[in-house]
């Protein structure tokens, strides 16, 4: 038996899921009016008392570590280190991106997930299925002009995530885009990817564990601008 607690930050609202081994207990959305700074431990105070458990009953802590918002993706990990290191478990992050593909239909065999990275510009991510059916992703997550993506898209494919929000009529006509029901990414996904993943035997180093922008922060790119 394995109790997973698995957090999503890196977007608003984002969620929290419990699921006991392959069981999803619960999936709550944090406040649409709060940050996860203010919200997040409580929610997850109150869906362990809805569960039954406790924090020390927890064998698993999964998190989003990013691309995705700053500020949400650094609560997100700081409070799962935290309930690992008080519960005495083992901790996994995973790839915002990875969720998005996760969430795609199972027919499909190659598929490029966005997410917006502002200024004009995407995360991306490109996967193929391998033969245990699991997403295999094609190297590290990219920053990429939107244009310079749309450019690079041809002939029959799939696509899905928010980044998809703002390019409404200019994809090209072979693409096919998955519904976009399926473009947050969802704790439930976050702790199903964690317990496989778990199962194979991956873990990550509770002290090494950061999370992943992939790009410096506004005020940081402004900063060496002045420089």
């Amino acid at each position: 038996m394995v109790r997973i607690l698995a957090l999503e930050t890196s977007r608003k609202p984002g969620s929290i899921a419990l699921l006991d081994d392959a069981t999803l207990v619960c999936e709550v959305e944090l406040p649409e009016d709060g940050g996860p700074g203010r919200s997040l431990a409580p929610l997850i105070d109150a869906q362990l008392r809805f569960a039954g458990w406790c924090v020390a009953d927890l064998d698993l802590i999964a998190c989003t570590v990013g691309p995705g918002s700053f500020t949400g993706l650094r609560i997100g990990v700081t409070t799962a280190k935290t309930l690992a290191y008080a519960a005495d478990s083992q901790i996994l992050g995973v790839p915002t991106l990875d969720v998005v593909a996760e969430q795609a239909p199972g027919n499909i065999a190659t598929l490029t997930t966005v997410l917006d990275a502002q200024r004009r510009q995407l995360f991306a991510a490109r996967y193929d299925r391998s033969a245990d059916q699991r997403w295999q992703a094609a190297g590290e997550p990219q920053i990429i002009d939107q244009s310079v993506w749309l450019a690079q898209l041809s002939g029959p494919s799939w696509v899905s995530g928010s980044g998809l929000q703002r390019l409404a009529g200019e994809l090209p006509a072979a693409v096919q885009v998955v519904a976009d029901i399926q473009w947050e990414p969802r704790a439930a996904t976050v702790a199903e990817i964690a317990l496989w993943r778990y199962q194979e035997g991956q873990r990550d180093n509770f002290w090494q564990l950061t999370p992943r922008y992939y790009r410096k922060s506004a005020a940081e790119e402004k900063w060496e601008r002045q420089q």
